[in-house]
């Protein structure tokens, strides 16, 4: 597995899909998914250029963490529980999966700063699926007001996994509507700039819909370390 090389022809793909878009390649952040991978591939992801790490359960990010320390940019993109959120929360800089009320007030009571938390909004639709619908997800933004620690940096969804394009296309740009209609509101704790879609076999679709993050586990770092 050589992380390097993959990151070269992602970073391609990034910039082709940019141009298609009209947009600058370096609006798009890359997060590489070391879930499925040991520390040493995680940690070999860094030396090749990668800032951000993004893990699932607390129990990964809490071995890397071990040996990476703050090295890089840690996201949360799991469904996260309410009790473990005091495992992870002063060590992560991203939460992906804001998506209740219960988590939110954890967040704020165990955060020593403030924490960038991303709103999971299930835009399929699929049971499957956590994350707030597109209707709940901005009353749910507008109830975060009394969260001091909680800076709501944008949406997260996950796409239908189907290879209908247009099917996959459609959900990354009802997420991309619903982070407008949010930015609509001028809230001051919810700038909602980050728009974190797009896996491994979608973040081409899911750039030429706007996407600023993109997270990339099997293309980028592969499953096994």
């Amino acid at each position: 597995m050589r992380v390097a090389v993959n990151f070269e022809q992602i970073k391609q793909q990034i910039i082709n899909a940019c141009l298609r878009a009209k947009r600058n390649p370096e609006e798009v952040k890359v997060i590489a998914v070391t879930k499925y991978v040991s520390t040493d591939r995680a940690s070999e992801a860094l030396d090749a250029g990668i800032i951000n790490l993004g893990e699932n359960r607390d129990e990964g990010l809490l071995q890397k963490w071990e040996v990476l320390k703050d090295k890089p940019t840690w996201h949360y993109i799991g469904s996260l529980q309410t009790r473990k959120v005091k495992n992870i929360i002063n060590k992560v800089e991203y939460i992906h999966s804001l998506d209740r009320i219960s988590l939110a007030e954890e967040i704020n009571k165990r955060a020593e700063q403030k924490v960038k938390c991303l709103v999971q909004v299930n835009v399929s639709g699929e049971e499957s699926k956590h994350g707030l619908s597109s209707e709940e997800a901005v009353i749910f933004i507008e109830s975060l007001h009394k969260f001091e620690k909680i800076r709501v940096e944008g949406l997260m969804t996950m796409a239908p996994l189907t290879n209908d394009e247009k099917q996959i296309r459609e959900c990354f740009r009802k997420l991309r509507e619903l982070r407008d209609q949010v930015q609509a509101l001028e809230l001051d704790y919810a700038p909602c700039t980050e728009l974190s879609m797009g896996m491994s076999n979608d973040y081409v679709i899911a750039i030429e819909e706007g996407a600023t993050m993109v997270r990339i586990g099997t293309a980028l770092v592969g499953e096994d370390g």
